[in-house]
């Protein structure tokens, strides 16, 4: 299961059927959960915590220093969550003690190849980062998130459940939950329709979120005037609360 041309820290942790590829290097103060399979020269760095069942391919470098000019050494780290498919080429940056000293990425989510994730980014469940993708510090993928290639975010924006970038997308602002962007600047398009049918989504609530898109995008309303009326559309269809939400948490302003 561990190739004898893999270098592997004597203090790493590797859980059962671990399998490790030739010339790939696991450093101090690694934690590889179960079942994950990580292929030929493959860079993992420390402290980071790797879950179950998950696949890191050729040339994936994960756990690296962050290059936050201010960063001096600190111990802080990655954590990663199971069933995750890491391509190759893909970067991953430990966090900042200026932030969370933690960059995170939860359960079932694909990075495609040369994705970059930044120091401190935390990315849910079941996202996807399509080629190219790179994300700076600090930034938040919800659920079901999709980044399609080359999409760029900026530090501190957050991309909601559901949402979509479109191919080329530069991101920087806050992108609210089930809403579709592209464009450099992004700007918003529509509701992601298709993905949330794909999803489960009743055709009623798909309805529901149109009109709520609508009423945020498309009525010249400032955000505060649009939660008030979304407040009654989140009565007849729960979904809305999502977007909501992306809208009070909202740092940055929201693309529009």
């Amino acid at each position: 299961m561990i190739d004898p041309r893999a270098i592997i820290d004597p203090s790493a942790k590797l859980g059962d059927n671990v399998e490790i590829g030739p010339w790939s290097t696991v450093g101090p103060d690694v934690e590889i959960g179960a079942g994950t399979r990580i292929h030929s020269h493959v860079v993992i760095k420390g402290p980071t915590r790797i879950g179950r069942n998950n696949q890191v391919y050729q040339f994936a470098s994960v756990g690296e220093d962050t290059q936050d000019m201010k960063y001096r050494g600190e111990p802080t780290r990655l954590v990663v969550g199971d069933n995750n498919i890491i391509r190759e080429g893909v970067t991953i940056h430990r966090g900042t003690v200026q932030d969370r000293s933690e960059t995170t990425i939860g359960n079932d989510n694909l990075l495609m190849a040369y994705v970059h994730i930044g120091h401190d980014s935390v990315i849910g469940n079941h996202c996807i980062l399509v080629n190219n993708a790179a994300l700076a510090g600090h930034v938040i993928i919800d659920d079901w998130a999709i980044l399609s290639g080359y999409t760029l975010v900026h530090q501190f924006c957050r991309i909601g459940a559901h949402a979509f970038t479109g191919m080329g997308s530069v991101v920087g602002k806050d992108v609210p939950a089930y809403v579709i962007v592209n464009g450099n600047p992004a700007a918003a398009r529509s509701i992601n329709m298709e993905g949330l049918r794909r999803r489960g989504f009743s055709k009623a609530d798909i309805t529901v979120l149109n009109k709520a898109f609508k009423l945020v995008y498309r009525r010249g309303l400032s955000v505060d005037e649009a939660l008030a009326e979304l407040g009654v559309l989140a009565e007849q269809c729960p979904p809305v609360s999502a977007l909501i939400t992306s809208l009070q948490s909202s740092a940055r302003g929201i693309v529009r």
